[in-house]
């Protein structure tokens, strides 16, 4: 593969220019504009500048179309988040239309990402998420009526999506060939299928496949897959050749991971491991953000889920992680983080892989789905669960 030396280059995606190669992936309850605004200070504290792309939660065409309350708040960007990156589920043409036309006619974001690689059992029952690049028609016009809705703007239209259903329904050819002839301006593949979820061991062959299937288009290719520290990225890019990576579980827990990627990825100093002091300013500052963004109940109960990321191989006892795992006010969790102030504890084991992982399954899919891969007919109403965001 390309030598690592040449790899150090900034990524264009149409008329977006990064200065690191580095997208942060959307995580349901996790990407909300204050975990993102966390990131990009991070990296801007160590690096001087935010260089990657940030990518908010998830949402639900139909739902923005029909300005569910819910899924409106979802979309919310920091006053100085730029670009603003927002990813869509949607499993028909018309909603897709109509909700790329609503970001573009009320100025809502800089970049729509549409969302074929979620493998959860109640989206690809109903033919969502990464069941459906298998209808390879019904796959194109989702993506040619976004590119459509989006016509002489600068916002371009990227497509991210797994290497298939299963072993045997692979569709990440296909799906890439597709969604650069429908007009998306980069594509972002996850080396799992559906069945697999999130264990075992990311394909990164599968993202060289891609690549070199792609070749001559001009069109991006991202990795995502296993990416839990910047040697990683580093290593990713240099056996797949792709063009730039997409984090997602390795962040958790580590908002600065993409200040040592944008090092690792644009030849400069990694910068050194926060120790548990600084680690305890930075929770203290997640928890001001989500106050910011839910208010105070909600936002300490949503910090809840990130203590045993943050902690992880930190000698941190387990009354502090429980005290902190139940914290309902700002007052209390600044009385829990007092003794870890000025820590200067380093983690004796904090790579490796995070949040689920799970066993691989039979991917639920609707009745006959397999029949017919050229039928263009959407789901019935399968996103429908998911209109609330």
């Amino acid at each position: 593969m390309t030598d690592a030396t040449d790899r150090s280059h900034a990524l264009t995606i149409g008329p977006l220019s990064l200065g690191s190669p580095v997208v942060l992936a959307p995580m349901a309850g996790v990407t909300n504009v204050a975990f993102r605004t966390l990131c990009r200070e991070q990296e801007k504290t160590k690096m001087g500048s935010v260089a990657g792309l940030y990518v908010c939660e998830m949402v639900t065409a139909r739902a923005l179309v029909e300005r569910n309350e819910k899924t409106l708040h979802m979309t919310t960007f920091a006053p100085d988040e730029t670009p603003r990156s927002l990813q869509l589920f949607t499993t028909d043409p018309e909603y897709t239309y109509r909700a790329a036309k609503m970001v573009v006619d009320n100025d809502m974001a800089d970049h729509i990402d549409l969302n074929f690689g979620c493998p959860v059992p109640k989206v690809t029952r109903r033919g969502g998420g990464a069941a459906l690049p298998y209808k390879r028609r019904l796959f194109g016009n989702i993506v040619s009526a976004a590119v459509r809705a989006t016509e002489g703007t600068d916002i371009p239209v990227t497509v991210k999506f797994r290497v298939g259903i299963d072993a045997n329904h692979l569709t990440h050819l296909d799906a890439g060939r597709i969604a650069v002839e429908s007009g998306a301006r980069a594509v972002a593949l996850h080396g799992r299928t559906a069945a697999e979820r999130y264990s075992g061991h990311a394909d990164w062959s599968r993202i060289a496949e891609l690549k070199e299937h792609l070749a001559g288009t001009g069109v991006p290719v991202l990795g995502n897959g296993d990416i839990f520290a910047a040697s990683d990225a580093r290593r990713m890019m240099d056996e797949t050749g792709c063009d730039g990576v997409v984090i997602g579980r390795g962040c958790l827990g580590r908002p600065w991971l993409f200040a040592e990627l944008s090092a690792e990825l644009t030849g400069r100093p990694l910068p050194p491991q926060p120790a548990l002091g600084e680690v305890s300013t930075i929770i203290r500052r997640h928890a001001e953000l989500l106050v910011d963004h839910d208010g105070e109940e909600k936002g300490c109960r949503d910090l809840r889920k990130h203590v045993g990321w943050y902690f992880r191989g930190y000698p941190v006892g387990g009354d502090v992680r429980r005290a902190l795992a139940g914290v309902s006010s700002l007052k209390e969790l600044d009385a829990q983080l007092a003794p870890l102030a000025g820590s200067e504890a380093l983690p004796d084991d904090a790579e490796g892989p995070r949040g689920r992982q799970g066993s691989p399954g039979r991917v639920l899919l609707p009745e006959g789905w397999l029949d017919d891969p050229e039928d263009a007919t959407a789901p019935i109403d399968a996103d429908v669960e998911n209109s609330g965001g």
